[in-house]
């Protein structure tokens, strides 16, 4: 018994002594704790909202204004016709297309039914839901308010309300709403992270427990050189990666792949080398592989419940989504949703495009100048 807890006490000590392993041990849970419960919404608000009004009367601009005070619709513009609701939806500058008919204000105050269309984006289940049911409930309460009203100015008595404003959803991208077209594309992303980012985590840490950094340190080798030396072969295993799960997801849970598959693959390579960008950047923080293993874990978890990959992305507060920005995997999301499921083209993803570029860059020019450091 005596010399097993000679053993434990030893393991506290060599835990205690490793700085960086107790902060990751106390520091983590709080921090994940805080963040996600802050963060983690099922309750989908201000949905990105745009308006196809061919009516332009005063209730069709009346019932507008209703469903942005419900706080579950921001409106971000109108259209004139549902091709540039579909350039909205697949840039994401929209989820959700309100379609008022033409005549709708005058159909309703002359007592006939008229009917409004919600178009929404199938992409994400959770915003269709969310988007229709209150569509729904929107349309009927209008519906009796109107009919009150009307009765009561003609002296009538108040009868049962008539459906004068009927709603009709309807859902593009994935109108069956089957969860695998929803998330075997995610998972492209998520499975890429998971990998990527754990090769080159410990690459410099495995260098330096091999004894193998001190030939790099004298080698003539530039820091930017050894940096793009360790990405370029991961890359290639990245799209090896990519290409299974979009033939497995196709051939077993069906997925389609409406757009240019060429497009993906070139957009993707940013995101490549950004994960693998990430996992060097852990390693010239870490001193063993265990580390490097750590860090990877601590940045993957956020990645995942952040990007909107599992959660709606318009439900999370705003500093959420502020920090969900610096993430690649959030941009690569929208885009492999946009070129798979809604054919986006390049001029539609050109704004994630540029995200990944430049956090690309950005964690390349990093990780060169912390590998200089510890050249000095």
């Amino acid at each position: 018994m005596n010399r097993m807890l000679s053993i434990a006490w030893k393991e506290m000590i060599q835990a205690r002594r490793d700085r960086l392993t107790m902060g990751m041990m106390f520091g983590i849970p709080i921090i994940q704790l805080l963040l996600f419960g802050y963060a983690i919404n099922t309750d989908v608000r201000n949905i990105a909202t745009v308006v196809y009004d061919q009516d332009h009367s005063a209730e069709s601009r009346g019932f507008v204004r209703r469903m942005e005070a419900t706080g579950f619709y921001s409106v971000v513009g109108h259209v004139d016709s549902y091709e540039q609701i579909g350039v909205a939806m697949r840039s994401r500058e929209a989820m959700v297309a309100l379609v008022v008919p033409p005549r709708f204000g005058a159909e309703v105050e002359a007592g006939r039914r008229s009917q409004l269309q919600l178009v929404v984006d199938g992409s994400d289940p959770q915003v269709v839901a969310s988007a229709t049911n209150t569509a729904l409930s929107l349309a009927s309460a209008r519906s009796s308010d109107l009919s009150v009203e009307r009765l009561q100015r003609l002296g009538q008595p108040v009868a049962v309300a008539s459906q004068l404003i009927a709603m009709e959803p309807a859902t593009w991208y994935n109108p069956d709403l089957r969860t695998a077209v929803f998330i075997v594309p995610g998972l492209v992303g998520v499975i890429l992270t998971m990998t990527l980012v754990m090769f080159t985590a410990m690459a410099i840490a495995r260098e330096r427990e091999r004894g193998t950094l001190e030939q790099l340190i004298v080698s003539p080798i530039r820091s930017m050189e050894l940096t793009v030396g360790k990405i370029v072969p991961y890359i290639g295993v990245g799209y090896v990666q990519m290409t299974l799960i979009l033939l497995v997801g196709s051939w077993v849970f069906d997925v389609p792949i409406v757009g240019s598959v060429g497009l993906l693959y070139l957009l993707s390579v940013f995101f490549i080398a950004a994960s693998l960008a990430i996992g060097l950047f852990f390693s010239t923080l870490a001193k063993t592989q265990q580390q490097a293993m750590q860090m990877s874990f601590f940045f993957l978890l956020p990645n995942i419940l952040l990007s909107g990959f599992m959660f709606p992305w318009e439900a999370m507060p705003a500093p959420a989504r502020w920090l969900s920005t610096i993430l690649p995997l959030t941009h690569y999301l929208r885009v492999i949703r946009g070129i798979v499921l809604k054919g986006a083209s390049f001029a539609e993803l050109r704004a994630e495009l540029i995200w990944l570029a430049g956090l690309t860059l950005i964690l390349i020019v990093v990780v060169s100048m912390r590998f200089q450091k510890k050249l000095d």
